[in-house]
């Protein structure tokens, strides 16, 4: 009966909530429900962490050279169209960049806002592929906790962003993301192409520093917030998790740099054999 009694305030509860949710994206894609994507994302990580290392276990590892190849490069070019969409919707056409509210109007502009936050969502998606080529490569110490843990919960957070709020300061974030996409996957796109293109990758110290300057700037553009004495952004509660997301990320990031640009020793365990950051996350270099 408490059974009972509890699952029909819980239900009730998700109803109340999801009132407040953005009517013009409810028929799109897996966004009716949190539970389609729920669904995907525990596929994933079962595949990636149990079942695939399971299948390759007695298998020789597939060569991706050339899929992989076609996958970097394919998502730079998809990172570049919603750099594009991202600035003509509004962090080119009209936002401030500071307390940009999300506008919730049928507005060509604003549903054009609204449809570039669903592709970077949906992206989350497309990047679990990063993990299922470590896995069909037996690069299994590649598929860390903390890698599988980025790749879960981004695209579980967005889908909430873009049900709620599609839109204003919460997404300069995705911006910047797709920015440092397009550099980063250009790279691996480059390097998965062998070692005769090893003599245009001397950029690759640098991708440190951007990754560092990103979260950089999520954290002062979303920190304006909480010293701004009026801004009435719609649901705050995104900008604080925007606002720990790029924290965390960016007090990781400066002890890499300290450990292995400015201290200039021996990196640290947690980053030593070999690991680089890649996508918000360490990974052992390719």
């Amino acid at each position: 009966m408490a059974f009972n009694r509890l699952t029909s305030s819980a239900v009730l509860l998700y109803d109340e909530w999801l009132k407040e949710a953005d009517p013009r994206v409810e028929d799109w894609p897996l966004m009716s429900s949190p539970f389609p994507q729920t669904l995907v994302i525990l596929i994933y990580v079962y595949f990636v962490t149990m079942l695939g290392p399971r299948l390759m276990e007695n298998r020789k590892p597939f060569d991706l050279k050339r899929p992989m190849i076609i996958y970097n490069f394919s998502i730079v070019v998809f990172s570049i169209y919603m750099i594009y969409e991202f600035l003509m919707s509004g962090w080119a056409n009209g936002y401030s960049y500071r307390c940009d509210l999300v506008d919730y109007s049928s507005s060509p502009q604003a549903l054009r806002m609204a449809w570039t936050c669903w592709l970077y969502y949906f992206s989350k998606f497309v990047e679990m592929l990063d993990t299922v080529f470590f896995v069909l490569r037996k690069k299994n110490s590649q598929v860390t906790f903390l890698h599988v843990y980025h790749h879960s919960i981004m695209p579980f957070t967005w889908w909430f962003g873009v049900k709620f709020a599609p839109g204003g300061l919460g997404t300069f974030h995705a911006l910047l993301n797709c920015c440092v996409h397009v550099v980063m996957y250009t790279y691996y796109a480059l390097s998965a192409m062998g070692p005769a293109y090893q003599k245009y990758l001397w950029w690759k110290k640098h991708m440190t520093t951007i990754q560092l300057v990103q979260f950089v700037m999520v954290t002062v553009h979303i920190g304006q917030f909480f010293f701004m004495k009026e801004c009435p952004y719609q649901f705050p509660v995104f900008l604080y998790v925007i606002g720990l997301y790029g924290l965390i990320f960016l007090v990781l990031f400066l002890n890499f740099y300290y450990h292995a640009y400015t201290k200039g020793k021996r990196l640290p365990k947690v980053i030593s054999c070999g690991m680089s950051f890649r996508n918000g996350v360490y990974k052992k270099a390719q």
